[in-house]
């Protein structure tokens, strides 16, 4: 069963697409591994089949999945490095100005931080 807490601030079509990522990178999810129906998926997820649908093509366009038709979805040979790449271009396009923004205001500074990491 997956569980998924979808965030109101983002599309649920690209919290899908960001759960499949994070599965993949992982490991959770491997390459030529069937993924769930577009259908299976939706009952899961208690979404409707559209949603997941556009998930679906979003990462067929990526290459991080391909259909094989009328056997269902895998993925692609490639999708670790693109969900990486993807999920990397999002946060340093979308969080880390909102943490860097945060850590001018609070004074925090690299070497602050190196005690966490």
């Amino acid at each position: 069963m997956i569980i998924m807490d979808f965030n109101g601030n983002k599309p649920i079509y690209l919290q899908i697409c960001e759960h499949i990522f994070e599965r993949i990178i992982s490991g959770e999810l491997k390459a030529d591994s069937k993924i769930l129906s577009v259908r299976e998926l939706g009952i899961e997820l208690g979404v409707n089949p559209n949603t997941v649908m556009r998930s679906y093509e979003n990462l067929q366009e990526s290459g991080v999945i391909y259909n094989k038709r009328g056997i269902g979805f895998f993925i692609s040979e490639k999708a670790g490095e693109i969900a990486v790449s993807k999920m990397k271009e999002e946060f340093l396009n979308q969080e880390m100005p909102i943490i860097a923004k945060k850590m001018k205001l609070l004074n925090i500074n690299i070497e602050d931080l190196k005690q966490y990491f």
